[in-house]
């Protein structure tokens, strides 16, 4: 079996911690009841992800649950926009090709959960023959669980990371021209249009412009409105509203007068670069893309990077939350090997190198404890903070409907059409009209 050595981790960017080391697992359950880790012996499954930082990480370390299990993994990362139509389109057929698949709650839950396509693993974590010792189910974060059940209470999915939007800011620019962080909108516009200077490609904000992509940059505003929401709890569409006017007047601010030319195409690679070049002074989106960020090697704004929560709205601070998890296809006949997968790619190693590696917030509560962990990561302890502050102001950066796709190109093409100088409020009352009767038809369909 391989040893997880302190060289290893510190290749991985990690920190060797006892916590993070595979085999011990297998010295604790060789007499313990009847769970064994090598019961699927000789298995193998297969698993779709996402390709994110987080999918690299279990893939590098898959070995790692080789050779705990002798169970083998073929695993393969698909682009986001692809894999989503790819599950999808192998789950209808009635023969999907993996056995574990990640899913993006924001925006697949109903969906899968409406065909139920994915096991109900509640039976599962129950059965002390299938669910390791020290699982430690209570590890997950209500709110984490939450989001993988299912109105109906089953539990189709295990959490994997949670997504709150932070804001990103370039120290450097803030201190040359002695701004402080924003606390609201308002102040961050000002902030922003202040550290603007396109004779130095210098830009004061850069954000997701990109149809479909920029509607969770636009929630993130609209979430400090009085109305929050996007779909009221009797599933009417409020995308027209006064609130959302106002959210859209500000992202149209934000990326018109503050945001670098082309920004209408971006999505959150082309921030991040934008970022990294040490181009823009702000930037809004998920946590999960700050490790390059605290790369030397990569990044010209390494050690210079602040972070802070989502600034307040007029009425309400909160920032965007969105999650994953991964489910367990119910046409599997590797159940077993696959539940295996899923106690491991959710188990308390990998969530700490999620945490340590700024490739996200983890689902777990134990990894933001771990002092040493914290104080050993390449990140500064201000990027834990924020996450822990995140999780108090969180809310859902998207609807849970079925269209959440259809929802995303048709409100966020009258986003993206602002930037371009058109009137938010006549872009929304159209987009709204447009996407009205998809919801009902949805919402009739359920």
């Amino acid at each position: 079996m391989s040893e997880f050595t302190r060289r290893t981790a510190l290749r991985a960017g990690l920190l060797a911690v006892p916590a993070l080391a595979a085999p011990p697992l297998v010295a604790k359950v060789g007499a313990q009841q009847a769970f064994d880790w090598q019961r699927f012996k000789g298995e193998k499954v297969e698993a779709s992800l996402t390709s994110n930082p987080r999918s690299s990480l279990l893939i590098q370390h898959q070995r790692e649950f080789e050779d705990l299990t002798g169970i083998k993994v073929g695993a393969e990362q698909i682009p986001e926009q692809q894999h989503r139509q790819k599950f999808a389109i192998e789950f209808a057929s009635g023969r999907p090709s993996f056995d574990v698949v990640g899913i993006s709650l924001h925006v697949n839950k109903r969906q899968v959960g409406r065909a139920k396509w994915c096991s109900d693993i509640k039976p599962m974590i129950a059965d002390a023959s299938l669910t390791a010792p020290d699982f430690d189910f209570a590890d997950f974060g209500a709110g984490a669980v939450t989001y993988s059940t299912q109105a109906d209470g089953r539990m189709d999915t295990l959490p994997e990371f949670t997504d709150y939007f932070i804001m990103y800011y370039n120290k450097d620019l803030l201190a040359a021209k002695n701004i402080a962080v924003p606390k609201t909108f308002d102040e961050l516009y000002t902030a922003a249009k202040a550290l603007t200077d396109p004779a130095k490609q210098q830009y004061g904000f850069v954000g997701r412009g990109l149809r479909n992509a920029n509607v969770v940059l636009w929630s993130s505003f609209l979430l400090g409105t009085a109305q929050r929401d996007t779909v009221s709890a009797d599933m009417k569409l409020q995308t027209d509203t006064p609130d959302a006017i106002w959210a859209t007047q500000m992202y149209q601010k934000m990326m018109r007068e503050c945001a670098p030319p082309g920004s209408v195409g971006f999505n959150w690679n082309e921030c991040q670069t934008t970022f990294m070049q040490g181009r823009a002074a702000f930037w809004i989106d998920g946590v999960g893309f700050a490790a390059p960020l605290e790369d030397k090697t990569r990044s010209r704004v390494a050690g210079k990077v602040g972070y802070a929560v989502v600034p307040a709205g007029p009425a309400h601070h909160h920032c965007a939350l969105f999650g994953t998890a991964f489910g367990i296809s119910e046409q599997s006949r590797r159940k077993g090997a696959a539940w295996y997968y899923l106690q491991w790619a959710s188990g308390k190693a990998n969530q700490l190198r999620y945490l340590t590696s700024g490739a996200g917030a983890p689902a777990r509560s134990s990894p933001f404890s771990n002092e040493e962990a914290i104080s050993s990561s390449r990140f500064p302890r201000e990027f834990f903070t924020t996450l822990s502050e995140s999780a108090r102001i969180a809310r859902p950066g998207l609807p849970e409907i079925v269209p959440v796709t259809e929802f995303r190109d048709t409100i966020g093409t009258a986003i993206t059409n602002t930037i371009g100088g058109a009137d938010p409020a006549a872009e929304l009352k159209r987009a709204t009209d447009a996407f009205r009767p998809v919801l009902e038809q949805s919402e009739r369909a359920t």
